[in-house]
């Protein structure tokens, strides 16, 4: 079976020939375009002058015709070819996510990104070298939106967890279908920006062209005006001057309120595009049949009460959307002023909101969660050897065999981590640049992915339902004059809170109290520790505070210590990041102040190299 990187390759290769090859026959094209114009216009203009002239006017309407159909399929290799470009690049940009040039990639998701949020900051939800840059395939703003929320609002129904795991499995079984639906929502170009705008507008009847009596006028008005007209100019049955005060009347109606009226209409008119990528999005999931009964469910969402598809109903829309186009050429005046072409805009767009206005916001939300659902199958397709975490219904459980980092592709070093009875705590110690804080985003962005239904970075893994929450990047907020260990107080004490609430909690602690003294650092930990694990949360603890390892003893086994080691050779420091039960028994803090240049005295110079002796395996 040939592998994820291998599989993009094919299709990479793929592409580009068959890009390649319809760009030579669209050159082709373009030189027979030439011709049949150049002897459309000869014919029309030497060959009058010794043929019969609608010989010559059939050749030339002949070559007219050839010539418009070259256009056309100008056009349609060029959009051929444009759609082959975008899967050329889904699978050129899938290949970078596998081999870790995925930090390039554009889209961070940093507009989604909260200050106060409880761990997505700590564990590098958003931002550079991010889990949502890594995963990310959504190109519509409801799909990164629907993505954003699934990677920081954990879902708390097993079952849903369950099904969404379903959803994410069948979903990455079908690449191509997946490849497309990620180029048909790159074609949209530049998207609407006012999209809560436009759902607004669509869940909201207008005051006046909702009502019976206006519409029924609209619609009648032009209608007599059309027949006085022919009536007065083609007999003598009617006076002509009634036919122009009524087109005076049209003109009157269509300078009232012609400015509310054109925003309205070009409030849609700047979702065309993107009103035509959603049909295509719907469309393109309406016709594959899932067995998955979380995406049989959105399928749902997407039909009315009286049947009616979204697909329909989007459809309904372009076209109302192609009529507001008219009315922008110059040209359309006369239609415009004969036919009242702005109100019979006006109401086609009530006609549509009343009958799928309120349905559009669905439609909207199920698209965000196909692009959002898409994003996760894409690491199960690529990682198949990752495992879908078993969610368990016993409190206050973590078990992880050989779990690593998602985001270290090609360096993981993995690691296996249980708290389970009697050991809730887990207390890592270890030297500088060790490996203790990765190991702590390690089980944190686990969970993260675990809780969005997508497959983890791990042979084995089975969790609770538990509520994340870190301590870890803390720094000086000058704008609320909070100091960085007063904000590590505020944030401790929202753990500490919420732990009091429900004891399914999962802490991340890296280096806690490190702005005070290590007196009271030591024993802040220490009570800290022991308050969490009374209100039943479970979770690790990083710390250089060797004596705080004193607490397996008396905790009875409740806390336990692991470590990270390092070594040294040819004066260089090495780190194989491997978990081992116990207190760590080196420090290597001088040695690296060193090695950074920095001079000791003798007798320190002594102590620094005694560091690293003591440190040697």
């Amino acid at each position: 079976m040939k592998t994820a990187k291998e599989t993009y390759k094919k299709r990479i290769e793929h592409y580009e020939k068959k890009s390649s090859k319809l760009l030579k026959e669209m050159n082709r094209v373009s030189h027979l375009r030439i011709f049949t114009a150049a002897a459309a216009v000869f014919s029309m203009i030497f060959l009058s002058k010794t043929a019969i002239n609608y010989v010559t006017w059939g050749i030339g309407f002949l070559f007219f015709i050839i010539f418009i159909y070259l256009v056309y399929m100008h056009h349609r290799m060029k959009s051929v070819n444009r759609y082959l470009i975008m899967l050329k690049e889904v699978n050129e940009t899938s290949m970078k996510r596998i081999n870790g040039e995925w930090k390039e990639f554009p889209d961070k998701g940093d507009v989604f990104q909260e200050e106060d949020h409880d761990f997505s900051k700590d564990l590098d939800i958003f931002g550079q070298g991010s889990l949502y840059q890594w995963t990310s395939t959504a190109n519509t703003c409801m799909g990164k939106a629907k993505l954003a929320e699934m990677l920081t609002s954990p879902c708390k129904d097993k079952v849903q967890i369950e099904e969404r795991q379903a959803a994410i499995q069948e979903l990455a079984q079908k690449r191509w279908w997946r490849q497309r639906l990620q180029a048909e929502s790159m074609l949209k170009g530049e998207e609407a920006q006012d999209i809560e705008e436009l759902l607004q507008w669509a869940e909201n009847d207008h005051p006046l062209y909702s009502r019976t009596w206006v519409r029924i006028f609209l619609r009648l008005l032009p209608v007599v005006t059309t027949i006085t007209l022919l009536l007065a100019f083609s007999t003598n049955l009617l006076a002509r001057y009634i036919p122009l005060l009524l087109l005076a009347v049209h003109f009157f109606l269509l300078s009232y309120d012609v400015k509310k009226r054109t925003q309205e209409l070009a409030l849609i008119y700047r979702c065309k595009n993107s009103i035509k990528v959603y049909g295509k999005i719907l469309s393109h999931f309406e016709k594959v049949h899932f067995e998955s009964s979380y995406l049989g469910s959105l399928k749902e969402r997407l039909m009315d009460s009286r049947g009616v598809t979204a697909v329909a109903q989007i459809k309904k829309l372009e076209g109302v959307v192609d009529q507001i186009l008219n009315r922008n050429n110059m040209a359309f005046f006369p239609i415009n002023l004969l036919v009242l072409w702005d109100y019979q805009c006006m109401l086609a767009v009530e006609d549509w909101k009343q009958q799928a206005g309120p349905m559009l916001r669905r439609y909207l939300e199920v698209i965000g969660e196909i692009e959002g659902l898409a994003s996760l199958a894409l690491i199960r397709y690529d990682y198949p050897q990752w495992v879908m975490p078993e969610i368990t219904k016993t409190p206050s459980r973590l078990n992880a065999k050989t779990i690593g980092h998602p985001l270290l592709t090609n360096k993981q070093v993995c690691n296996d981590v249980a708290i389970d009875t009697p050991a809730k705590v887990l207390l890592i110690t270890g030297s500088n640049m060790s490996g203790k804080s990765t190991l702590l985003r390690t089980l944190g962005i686990n969970l993260v992915l675990a809780y969005a239904g997508a497959p983890v970075c791990a042979k084995i893994m089975e969790c609770s339902m538990l509520q994340i929450y870190t301590c870890m990047r803390i720094s000086d907020n000058l704008e609320k004059s909070i100091s960085s260990f007063y904000g590590e107080l505020l944030r401790i004490k929202r753990i500490v809170e919420a732990s009091k609430k429900d004891g399914q909690v999962f802490f991340l602690l890296d280096e806690i109290f490190k702005g005070t003294n290590s007196h009271d650092r030591h024993m802040g930990a220490k009570m800290l520790i022991q308050q969490l694990h009374h209100n039943n949360a479970i979770g690790l603890v990083s710390t250089h505070d060797l004596e705080l390892g004193e607490l397996e003893k008396e905790s009875g086994q409740i806390v336990k210590n692991y470590h990270f080691q390092e070594h040294y050779r040819d004066n260089q420091i090495y780190f194989d990041y491997k978990l081992r039960p116990g207190i760590s028994t080196t420090r290597n803090a001088l040695y690296l102040m060193k090695m950074a240049g920095v001079e000791f005295e003798d007798g320190e110079e002594v102590l620094a190299e005694k560091h690293a002796v003591n440190a040697k395996p």
